[in-house]
């Protein structure tokens, strides 16, 4: 079961040295959202929900005044712990569907690019049980295909791209439906009234090929197919990079590329 990968150390540190930066634009969405529901109230508490190795953890750190970080992996808290720690920071293993806390004890509950890997149902039901009256629901992720801009070489980057897509598709689990689908059954699923749902969110990352080539490593699609084949996987990975090199030709090495990427995300206030 691919869950079971992020609880590999050796996957924990690639997924949190290579996958995209945290998106300041779904961070600021969701900090306004709160603080509007919240009536600019001083914000107690924030639990971000399957923290991974806490990439969404700490940008929530300076708006709280305690932030809890849970996870079902061992190795990506310890990770998280790592790198990713401040002094009202705290990080616990737990599942999603079962957290440590008590009812209506919460201003935030935030799952970054982790809701697709929980029960929903039950995980939603557990959010609205933590939080507190006006507190809310965030939970978000970014849509699997990238557009590759590069002066007159957009083209022939953004077409790759797609094959790679296409071959990471092959070792698709159920999750990524919920990803397809941009969280509308996430969305449907939240049993608060007073909710929303956006899509299609414009993120623009600038990278280089290496980065490029690390975040592909740190999708899950691509840790399966390395388990089930770690030659071809490999060899997949370094014509990929051998065709993105052949393309920017001598401006492959100091050549910033932008990535345009679509996030998504659900929020909710429990009235």
């Amino acid at each position: 079961m691919p869950v079971q990968l992020f609880k590999k150390m050796t996957f924990s540190s690639v997924y949190q040295k290579y996958m995209i930066p945290v998106s300041n634009e779904i961070i600021n969405m969701v900090l306004s959202y709160v603080k509007v529901k919240t009536n600019g109230q001083p914000l107690e508490m924030a639990v971000d929900v399957g923290c991974g190795t806490g990439r969404y953890t700490l940008p929530l750190a300076p708006h709280f005044k305690n932030v809890l970080g849970t996870d079902i992996s061992d190795s990506q808290i310890h990770v998280a712990k790592q790198y990713n720690s401040a002094h009202n920071v705290s990080y616990m293993v737990a599942p999603a569907e079962k957290l440590p806390l008590k009812d209506a004890c919460v201003d935030l509950v935030n799952a970054g690019l982790a809701a697709h890997w929980f029960t929903v149902d039950k995980f939603v039901n557990e959010a609205a049980r933590v939080l507190k009256t006006n507190g809310c629901l965030a939970v978000h992720a970014f849509y699997p295909a990238t557009e590759i801009e590069y002066k007159e070489l957009s083209g022939d980057l953004t077409a790759l791209m797609i094959e790679v897509w296409d071959t990471l598709f092959l070792h698709v689990d159920k999750t990524t439906d919920h990803m397809l689908c941009q969280y509308q059954n996430i969305y449907e699923a939240v049993p608060l009234k007073d909710k929303k749902w956006i899509t299609d969110i414009p993120v623009t990352i600038q990278m280089s090929i290496p980065e490029i080539i690390g975040f592909i490593q740190s999708v899950y699609m691509c840790q399966v197919f390395i388990e089930k084949d770690v030659e071809r996987a490999e060899h997949f990975l370094l014509q990929t990079e051998k065709r993105f090199r052949e393309i920017l030709g001598e401006k492959a090495d100091s050549a910033r590329l932008t990535a345009h990427m679509k996030h998504y995300c659900v929020l909710a206030c429990k009235q």
